[in-house]
């Protein structure tokens, strides 16, 4: 961790040499031939920002646009349809994750009730795969969740359940509601409840994948820097196995909101601290605790981890906006704190950047994901 000049600890900035030589394991499933079987399948954009890079002196800054992904404003579908087909699949006695119309036709509408919380795009996802697939669905947020956003929800055939808390206690909530014959489909992990989880992380992995891809047809292999959102750690912990198991190893940068710093004050304590959540307007960010089988992987992976004010994030917003790419404020954090890391001396050093760097932001989501957003 890099120590301020008084000796003390930035709060809002993490640093960790020795990432760069971690090695991870690779994910053992391949959701990527699931996910062709989708309706309406393809690989979102990878759009480059040449004024940012002029801005920030590196040699080319790409974003990964999720603010269309298998007909929803977000990321979050690929690992909810992965994580649903492997679990109603193995209950059907397979391996693998069924396409999604070999499993409807085997339950034949008679499948468990799909049960998750959310603060907006992982229960609009659930809700989204359990329509497809014929079943119920019941989908629980905090309060504070913008009237557009749970109307989304709502429209994909669910009930809706707001709760008076909290987001980490909606959680337990709703893992308390589906005990039973119901179905939890959670986007983060405790003691005893890892598997769905691991599941709707290896689903993310497409996003990365397709990332190559895209870099490779553009005939770019030295890529220098991936700048992801951090909300439970689940998508981080995706890009980091994925960058950590493979030939590629770029620098790889958390960014959250400045008031649900669950990643950064965890990795400053050296073990999972929950924190105490406030207002943001990067309301799918706004998470108190690491997903438990996250933890690890950002502990050793991460290069580093930034926080990030709303002001920050809508400025990004609008600047994206100026530019013709849609995203919402989750999503733009990434180009807030490659910003601000970019334009700090010790913290650029802390990444590598350099005048050859190529960097990719991930935008989880778009406008229409959080559309209170002024």
């Amino acid at each position: 961790m890099r120590p301020r000049g008084d000796g003390g600890q930035q709060a809002d900035w993490y640093a960790n040499p020795a990432a760069a030589s971690w090695q991870a394991a690779p994910l053992r499933d391949q959701p990527r031939a699931f996910h062709r079987t989708l309706p309406g399948y393809a690989p979102t954009p990878l759009t480059p920002l040449p004024p940012v890079a002029d801005a920030l002196g590196v040699r080319a800054v790409f974003l990964k646009d999720e603010s269309s992904r298998l007909g929803l404003p977000a990321f979050k579908v690929l690992g909810a349809s992965y994580a649903i087909a492997r679990a109603l699949s193995a209950r059907l006695g397979e391996v693998d994750a069924l396409p999604l119309h070999r499993l409807r036709e085997r339950l034949g509408g008679s499948g468990p009730r799909l049960v998750a919380a959310t603060d907006g795009n992982h229960g609009r996802a659930v809700a989204h795969i359990a329509a497809l697939l014929g079943l119920p669905a019941t989908i629980y947020v905090p309060d504070g969740l913008s009237s557009a956003a749970t109307a989304a929800i709502v429209s994909e055939g669910a009930e809706l359940v707001q709760l008076e808390l909290p987001y980490d206690d909606v959680v337990e909530h709703a893992a308390q509601r589906a005990e039973g014959e119901a179905m939890l489909i959670q986007d983060t992990s405790w003691e005893g409840y890892e598997l769905v989880p691991r599941w709707i992380v290896a689903g993310y992995a497409t996003l990365v994948q397709e990332v190559d891809e895209q870099l490779a047809a553009a005939g770019l292999w030295d890529l220098g820097l991936v700048v992801v959102p951090a909300g439970v750690g689940s998508l981080a912990q995706a890009v980091v196995h994925h960058y950590r198991s493979s030939s590629r190893r770029p620098a790889i940068l958390a960014c959250e909101p400045d008031s649900a710093a669950s990643v950064t004050t965890a990795l400053h304590a050296g073990h999972v601290e929950p924190v105490h959540t406030g207002n943001t307007i990067m309301t799918g960010l706004n998470c108190g605790t690491v997903s438990e089988i996250a933890w690890p992987t950002l502990r050793d992976g991460l290069d580093a981890s930034a926080v990030v004010t709303d002001e920050q994030a809508l400025s990004a917003t609008r600047e994206l906006a100026s530019l013709g790419v849609d995203s919402g404020p989750c999503g733009a954090a990434t180009l807030a704190a490659l910003r601000a890391a970019a334009t700090a001396a010790s913290q650029r050093n802390d990444l590598g950047l350099t005048a050859d760097s190529v960097v990719v932001l991930l935008s989880t989501e778009g406008t229409a994901a959080n559309p209170k957003v002024p």
